[in-house]
């Protein structure tokens, strides 16, 4: 996210004004009493689930330094882990950081399961999991989630999170975890909350460090406990602004070859995510997953796979109008506009795509220029071969799921929103998808967390608005994360804002709901979504 505060607030005469605060009260959600949290410290995970398997993730911190160490697994269909569906056991040692992914197979579809991990006599936290769907299926509900910066406060969206029994998976779409030093981008002294390693992450084992210190946090334990995940990496897993050979925040001369370093975050990820890496150590970060006969969840990686390096500027306009230059590389783009065809060919009512960087125009001067180099915007051409694809071959219902920017957005997506004959801001005729952006769950936007930094956001927010007719929903200040619900009427976004992340508090506020009706194409308010009222029984 490079859009800086200052050209903000300068483009916009940003002035002071107020928001309302309501809070909705939620209970932490306790762990299990009868766990080892000496051998199990980082909790249990699962992840890429199909309709006959899931990835099931633990880490172990053995009692002797470089052993060997067996770990049992069991999967049950109860909450006690009683009534057994399979069971195996499996090897870890410090080649893979004594991380542990286990594959059981011949699940039932659309099944909740439930599973336990237990090593050196110890047994682990007893984690929850689901299985897809087959075929029919007349609800969707996920949470949706991205930025979690450890050092800016604490991770009040995701023990949020956990507590919505009735998800049927959580999005993490990127900045999972943060690259700097303390005090580079946030200083979690005061909180207690200082990054480990004290340096920037470089090595293999400073990678790993980082990912060990965010799973050690209680309320990102208890999200990954109660649902299965669904991941992608942006820049900050692996360092500032990355693309496929290099990064903003990369320096070659004392921080080494950045292939090094690119493939050092990438295996430090694969070890400490619950994220399938295929029978032959394949490590498909983009992928598909199939909800049923009602969505298609298409997952892209913008950054490391075949990203360009980002235009100097958003003024550099020969770069940015470049066709030559690509956001996912020729292979990918392939693959997703082969995926868009054959979800829309098979049937699939929805076309979920979850991705990193915004893909809807983001101008402070009705469309003159662009603001960030770094999103779609900066890579024109290749947003416009997506869109040209989505219309000359009439698929419809593609909701694009966005994280990296702070900030919460619902957009109509159209070829060009400032110009009256390709979009009607009214009707929604032009728009050819629809785009919901999650805010940070800690990470903040270009506002400081004061009352006046918050009256600002507000005014930028409605200066945003009123020159931006396709953006439909704008918050600039607060930190939360994105539901989304889906049946075969409508794909409905919600926003829900964390009252304060500067200490643990499980409360929440709705700040708003759009729908995009089936066959419309175009963002719409709408009510609050009602849960659902047959939820299976949490993991104890």
């Amino acid at each position: 996210m490079t859009i800086s505060r200052r050209e903000l607030v300068t483009a916009l005469g940003v002035a002071a004004s107020a928001a309302p605060l309501l809070t909705l009260a939620r209970p932490f959600a306790p762990l299990a009493d009868d766990v080892d949290r000496g051998i199990f410290q980082y909790g249990v995970a699962s992840g890429d689930p199909r309709r006959d398997s899931v990835t099931l993730w633990t880490r172990v911190t053995p009692r002797g330094h470089g052993d060997k160490v067996q770990v049992k697994w069991v999967v049950a269909r109860d909450p006690w882990c009683r009534r057994v569906a399979c069971s195996g056991s499996v090897f870890t040692d410090e080649g893979r950081d004594y991380t542990v992914k286990v594959e059981p197979e011949h699940l039932d579809p659309a099944t909740t399961y439930y599973y336990r991990f237990k090593a050196q006599g110890a047994n682990s936290p007893i984690g929850r999991t689901r299985t897809l769907p087959e075929r029919g299926v007349d609800r969707l509900r996920i949470a949706v989630a991205s930025c979690s910066n450890y050092p800016f406060g604490f991770f009040n969206a995701y023990a949020l999170i956990a507590a919505r029994a009735d998800l049927d998976a959580v999005l993490h779409l990127g900045d999972y975890t943060y690259e700097y030093a303390n005090g580079t981008f946030g200083d979690g002294t005061a909180l207690g909350r200082e990054p480990q390693p004290p340096n920037e992450t470089v090595t293999l084992a400073d990678y790993r460090a980082r990912h060990a210190l965010y799973k050690s946090d209680v309320d990102l334990q208890e999200a990954h406990r109660q649902h299965p995940f669904i991941t992608v990496w942006d820049d900050h897993e692996s360092t500032n602004d990355a693309w496929r050979d290099g990064a903003e925040n990369h320096q070659p001369m004392t921080e080494g070859d950045w292939e090094t370093r690119k493939a050092r975050s990438i295996q430090a990820y694969y070890e400490w995510m619950p994220i399938h890496e295929g029978r032959r150590g394949e490590r498909p970060i983009f992928r598909r997953f199939r909800f049923g006969n009602l969505a298609d969840l298409v997952m892209l990686d913008t950054r490391l796979y075949g990203r360009d390096q980002q235009a100097a500027s958003p003024a550099d306009v020969a770069t940015i109008n470049d066709p030559s230059r690509q956001m996912l590389g020729a292979a990918q783009e392939q693959w997703f506009f082969d995926r868009l065809t054959h979800s829309a060919a098979r049937g699939a009512q929805w076309r979920l795509v979850g991705q990193q960087v915004m893909f809807a125009q983001l101008s402070l001067d009705f469309g003159r220029s662009i603001a960030n180099a770094d999103q779609w915007d900066g890579y024109r051409p290749a947003r416009d071969r997506i869109l040209t694809h989505v219309h000359e071959q009439g698929i419809g219902n593609t909701v694009v799921l966005t994280g990296d920017i702070h900030s919460s957005w619902g957009n109509d997506v159209s070829r060009n929103p400032w110009d009256p004959t390709a979009y009607d801001p009214v009707s929604g005729a032009g728009s050819l998808a629809v785009e919901f952006v999650t805010p940070g769950v800690t990470s903040p936007f270009l506002f400081p967390d004061t009352p006046e930094g918050e009256a600002q956001a507000v005014v930028a927010a409605a200066q945003l608005r009123a020159i931006s007719p396709h953006m439909k929903w704008v918050e600039a200040f607060r930190r939360g994360y994105l539901l989304v619900d889906l049946d075969r009427d409508r794909a409905q976004g919600e926003w829900y804002y964390l009252p304060t992340i500067r200490e643990r508090r499980a409360e929440e506020f709705f700040g708003a709901a759009f729908a995009s009706v089936s066959g419309g194409n175009h963002l719409t308010p709408s009510a609050q979504s009602t849960p659902r009222g047959d939820a299976p029984d949490p993991a104890p």
